[in-house]
């Protein structure tokens, strides 16, 4: 991948996002119509492939057809530890063999690393790709609605953070997940807000976008988790929707947070692991993981 694919790549990843959205979506389960990519989407993945295409060439991958790009597939590795960023294939050009061919290409980027991490629709496809890969299958669960602003409670030892916290940033994560995020926490931290709770008892810190949805959170224990997701909610504007995804069974402490919170669950994709648990508490970034 190129500087140059970044604007078909991302037409395509919108386009095959639809697709998934349209065909995934459970009966009765509302959502946004489907439309064209907003300005801001457009923006964020532009900025998030740039930064994996300076840190990660070896493993930002595209298919061509007939001349076009009609695959996509992003990867990183960050210390010991490869995930897969984006994994997307144009709607039309489904089914020849472009998918199992950008796979394998990630994959070969992932020599030497002793763990894997992979965020999956509930596209049957995607799944069975990952588990032929070697990948465990964890079924996952996504949140939505708004917070019930009486259940918030007082929260206490909450901070924001800034680029200044990355080495802390970094040790959390190693405990959780086996691997810092490095570099990563740079962008994020110029994307997003940052709450950090740093205790003689536990340690943990929270990515939050502008509707209060967590974007990526780690903490050393499940109090401290609590503390952080309670935080980020309660920074939600008035009516907004905030979302928490990639929910696996070992992070009840968030589930327990949203339902007090008056949120909705529903089952929705997996996170795909190989040689490792799910990490907890934590909840992954859908770009990096």
């Amino acid at each position: 991948m190129h500087d140059d694919d970044i604007d078909a790549a991302r037409g395509l990843t919108h386009e095959a996002m639809e697709l998934v959205r349209a065909t995934t979506r459970p009966a009765g389960v509302p959502g946004p119509p489907p439309g064209p990519a907003t300005p801001e989407w457009s923006s964020l993945w532009e900025r998030r492939a740039k930064h994996l295409l300076r840190h990660d060439p070896d493993g930002c991958w595209v298919a061509e057809l007939d001349g076009e790009v009609a695959g996509v597939a992003m990867a990183l590795r960050r210390e010991k530890l490869w995930a897969l960023s984006a994994f997307f294939v144009r709607p039309t050009s489904q089914g020849a063999g472009i998918g199992a061919a950008l796979l394998d290409a990630v994959l070969t980027y992932s020599q030497g690393c002793l763990r894997g991490i992979i965020i999956s629709t509930s596209d049957p496809r995607a799944a069975r790709r990952y588990r032929l890969a070697g990948f465990t299958l964890h079924p996952t669960i996504r949140i939505s609605g708004t917070v019930r602003r009486s259940a918030l409670p007082l929260v206490e030892a909450v901070r924001e953070g800034g680029v200044g916290d990355r080495d802390l940033c970094d040790s959390i994560d190693r405990r959780t997940r086996g691997a810092a995020h490095g570099v990563d926490h740079e962008f994020l931290c110029a994307e997003y807000g940052l709450l950090v709770c740093d205790t003689l008892t536990g340690s943990g810190y929270c990515f939050v976008d502008r509707t209060g949805s967590p974007v990526l959170l780690a903490a050393t224990n499940r109090k401290v988790a609590q503390r952080l997701l309670w935080t980020a909610l309660a920074s939600a504007p008035e009516e907004s929707t905030v979302r928490i995804d990639y929910l696996t069974s070992d992070q009840e402490w968030a589930v327990d947070v949203a339902l007090a919170a008056g949120l909705s669950l529903r089952t929705e994709g997996y996170v795909c692991l190989r040689h490792m648990r799910p990490p907890a508490p934590y909840l992954p970034s859908g770009a990096f993981l």
